[in-house]
């Protein structure tokens, strides 16, 4: 999508963000009476969002204009620098800056946290921008960022191309990540059976190694239309744990590219399908899955583990070997088998049908205590 706003000046400015579907489908339009708040709106809107934006992140807020320029004000709040530390520190100064502030703390009082599984952290920052609109009316739209901010700037004088150098590597922290096989419970995936798949318990850590299959939105639409014809499947699903991904094509001396897990909830309707039909374990994606998965998930003794959202190049790292076996004029889409070793995993939904989903936020909401549960 291409916004172009002609301003006087001899100079092309250009901002641009690569942003990923899993935020973006979590986007949020409301035109409200000019007398309600805002921050209710937020504030009860934010949880139904669920953990698929792969908090924490960022929440871009546009108000007044029209449907179309709230939203538009929204994503271009979030290409601004992330300031909220720095506004906390000097305090606020305007009542935009007021706002941000207290929507910043009392969605960081939801509970909700990284991934969803609860925590003191859900938004990194809210950016506010606001536009004249008609007396009648309040058009408030609301989009978030994940945690991985892919975005560019760059300006165009006539005088040639624009480079940007890359950020240095010392601006992050030297995380050396090894397999905590201490806290983690080690599963063979070649070896796994249903009475393994039900001793795991919700919020509980995993680390697989083994054959997996990948298979998202057009495979798990396929298969239900192979199965509806009473045709045979291309590939046998039984004992064995499906990954939600798209993986990218490998470049130089990769396996595999990126290959995060996408948003497991897409899935949901195909979930009952896939456990009693194909007698599928187990299932990998990211963020929580709604009351009709969880119920087959609980009915099938299944199980839902989560893989880290916003982090594809590093999940990557746990892949040793991949190929597709199915449906490859599906591209990215086409179902892969995966040889992953020490891949980390959190049970999100057990074969009881508990969601730490639910139960995590729930938990640090009720720790933190900053503002009434009715409201979140």
């Amino acid at each position: 999508m291409i916004q172009v706003e002609l301003v006087p000046g001899g100079e092309v400015e250009v901002d641009v963000a690569a942003k990923g579907g899993g935020s973006e489908n979590k986007s949020k339009l409301a035109m409200l009476n000019p007398g309600d708040s805002i921050v209710e709106w937020v504030l009860e809107t934010v949880p139904t969002m669920g953990a698929g934006w792969c908090p924490p992140g960022m929440l871009g807020i546009g108000i007044g204009g029209t449907a179309e320029k709230a939203a538009l004000l929204a994503k271009q709040s979030l290409m601004e620098p992330i300031d909220m530390a720095e506004l906390l520190a000097r305090g606020a100064r305007s009542e935009v800056e007021k706002l941000r502030v207290e929507l910043y703390e009392k969605v960081n009082a939801l509970g909700i946290g990284a991934q969803g599984l609860g925590g003191l952290t859900t938004v990194l920052d809210v950016k506010i921008r606001m536009h004249p609109t008609h007396a009648a009316g309040k058009p408030v739209a609301m989009i978030p960022n994940c945690a991985a901010t892919r975005h560019a700037h760059f300006v165009l004088d006539g005088s040639g191309p624009a480079y940007l150098d890359p950020p240095s590597l010392s601006e992050w922290p030297d995380v050396q990540w090894a397999p905590d096989t201490e806290r983690s419970r080690r599963v063979d995936l070649d070896a796994l059976s249903q009475d393994e798949v039900a001793s795991w318990a919700p919020g509980q850590t995993l680390l697989l190694s083994g054959r997996m299959l990948t298979g998202r939105d057009a495979a798990h639409k396929r298969i239900q239309d192979l199965l509806a014809r009473g045709e045979q499947l291309p590939v046998d699903f039984g004992r064995r744990v499906i990954y939600y991904v798209g993986p990218v094509d490998p470049v130089r001396d990769e396996v595999v590219g990126p290959a995060g897990p996408t948003t497991a909830t897409r899935m949901d309707s195909f979930t009952e399908m896939m456990l009693s039909r194909t007698g599928l374990l187990a299932m990998i994606g990211k963020a929580e899955r709604g009351p009709v998965a969880i119920e087959a998930i609980r009915k099938h003794r299944s199980a839902y583990l989560m893989a880290v959202g916003g982090a594809a190049y590093l999940v990557a790292k746990a892949i040793r070997s991949a190929r597709v076996v199915a449906f490859e004029d599906l591209g990215m889409e086409a179902i892969y088998e995966f040889e992953v070793r020490d891949m980390p995993v959190t049970v999100a939904v057990d074969s009881r049908g508990t969601s730490v989903h639910d139960t995590g936020p729930r938990e640090w909401r009720a720790r933190i205590g900053k503002i009434p549960l009715a409201v979140a």
